[in-house]
């Protein structure tokens, strides 16, 4: 029978290793359904980050009406493993592709985010090609200036193109205010007011068109304070504040979310008092908009990431490191840390509970 860590402290597993608290992330659920759930909205949470059918499955037992997906190869993962409300919030292109969002209309309701007329002509034709229908959702730049079609008249005709596509079903506008993330309050909260009423009054000038906007589709976890509060849309798409991380509390300013995510690493050098190593790098955890910290250790900062270790420094304060200690540190952000592995052990009350293959960790496609 092959071995099982399921039952055993965490401690006892072997590093570098991915940790995710259950209870935590099962809070963070709560409060991010429950979020949205104050505003009467539907959640339809980001899954880019967790790449995990498991802890999908967990959104949807949750309320969550189904997932958000960056990338096609994404979403015929979490197909594949059950998952049946999914939309891709950005555009697929090239015919291999176009053909294989047509094919998924087989196995679950995959939405896909347009914002010229090429993605609606060459889905028209994949999806007719094999008699199936593709709900699409017209993206609308908010102000982020990367993505999604000029409020107006470039929305209007979108619109009315996949309203009269054969194969494609007109279902509504969505749009990202990432432009806002980082901002501080009270500048997020006006800058969130103003990216929400473009798409707002977009909807309704769709709507006094005569096209039915089912969906107005928007928000990050970092605008999860403000963005669910304007008028006019219908659903809510954070979904990396699950794990939480450090970038989301500085760089994003994130509050009310627990530390779910975790990466345990083990003391491999400590050779002076006031400095230590382990081995956990950047091939294991991510510093690139913020570090990891050491959690529920005083004293120890870390000081930098190589390849494949982390650095840290002790002050006087600190209780000595020896090599073979192990440590947990807090993800400096998750989006960038879970592919790096090929599994998430599930911890409750510092036992392993789950283990998670990260099935969807190299769908870059």
């Amino acid at each position: 029978m092959p071995y099982s860590p399921i039952g055993q402290s965490k401690w006892d597993l072997d590093t570098p290793a991915l940790l995710l608290d259950l209870n935590k992330l099962e809070n963070n659920i709560q409060r991010m359904m429950s979020r949205c759930q104050k505003a009467n909205l539907n959640w339809r949470p980001h899954t880019k980050g967790s790449k995990t059918p498991a802890i999908s499955h967990k959104l949807i037992q949750a309320g969550a009406i189904g997932i958000t997906c960056a990338k096609l190869g994404e979403a015929e993962v979490m197909a594949a493993n059950g998952i049946r409300d999914i939309l891709i919030a950005n555009q697929v292109v090239g015919a291999q592709k176009v053909a294989r969002l047509a094919h998924l209309q087989h196995q679950a309701d995959v939405m896909v985010a347009v914002d010229h007329p090429v993605h609606i002509q060459t889905i028209s034709e994949a999806a007719q090609a094999i008699g199936v229908k593709v709900r699409v959702l017209v993206e609308v730049d908010l102000g982020m200036h990367r993505c999604g079609a000029t409020p107006g008249k470039s929305v209007l005709e979108l619109a009315q193109m996949a309203e009269a596509a054969p194969g494609i079903t007109f279902a509504g506008i969505m749009g990202y205010e990432g432009h806002v993330m980082a901002l501080l309050d009270p500048e997020k909260e006006k800058a969130c007011q103003k990216a929400m009423a473009i798409l707002s009054e977009t909807s309704d000038m769709l709507e006094g068109k005569g096209l039915k906007v089912g969906i107005v589709s928007t928000g990050g976890t970092g605008s999860l304070a403000f963005t669910p509060d304007q008028a006019g849309i219908t659903e809510i798409q954070a979904g990396g504040g699950i794990m939480m991380d450090t970038y989301y509390r500085d760089g994003l300013h994130v509050k009310g979310l627990e530390y779910a995510l975790t990466i345990l690493t083990t003391v491999v050098s400590a050779s002076a008092p006031d400095r230590a190593v382990a081995d956990a790098g950047r091939k294991t955890t991510s510093s690139q908009f913020s570090m990891p910290e050491v959690k529920d250790r005083t004293g120890i900062t870390v000081t930098g990431l190589s390849a494949e270790h982390v650095s840290f420094k002790l002050d006087a304060s600190a209780k000595p490191l020896h090599i073979g200690d192990k440590l947990e540190l807090i993800s400096g952000y998750s989006d960038m840390t879970v592919f790096l592995h090929d599994q998430i052990y599930g911890i409750r009350n510092d036992k392993v509970e789950a283990v998670w293959d990260i099935l969807a960790r190299n769908r870059r496609d």
